[in-house]
């Protein structure tokens, strides 16, 4: 499935990986993110296999032209999770909107773990 809008330059198409990977790369640039980790067991094997590595722990789904995102993070320990869930749900509602041109609705962050 892809994300389509329109403006004055016409339709855009954005497909729901380059929504992930931007997703992605906001994520892993937040202060106390250590790594992004697959949601469920297929996609660790997916992973493994080479397939959808760039996009691993990180969910889009589009309804009536509302992105939402789920994130499933290691924070480093040591950190304030609430405070760097905070920063990394508007981080990656910027980068998401700024790319796309639509509006996030929400950014839910799972904690999976803590690493030293």
């Amino acid at each position: 499935m892809s994300l389509s809008t329109s403006n004055k330059f016409g339709k855009i198409s954005i497909s729901d990986d380059a929504v992930r990977t931007v997703a992605s790369h906001a994520a892993l640039e937040c202060y106390g993110v250590v790594d992004l980790v697959s949601k469920s067991f297929i996609d660790s094997i997916n992973n493994i296999s080479g397939r959808r590595q760039h996009v691993k722990g990180v969910t889009v789904q589009i309804l009536d032209n509302l992105i939402y995102v789920e994130l499933f993070v290691i924070l480093k320990l040591g950190v304030n999770i609430e405070a760097v869930k905070m920063s990394l749900s508007d981080a990656v509602k910027f980068s998401v909107e700024t790319f796309t041109g639509m509006s996030v609705k929400r950014v839910h962050v799972n904690v999976v773990g803590i690493r030293v």
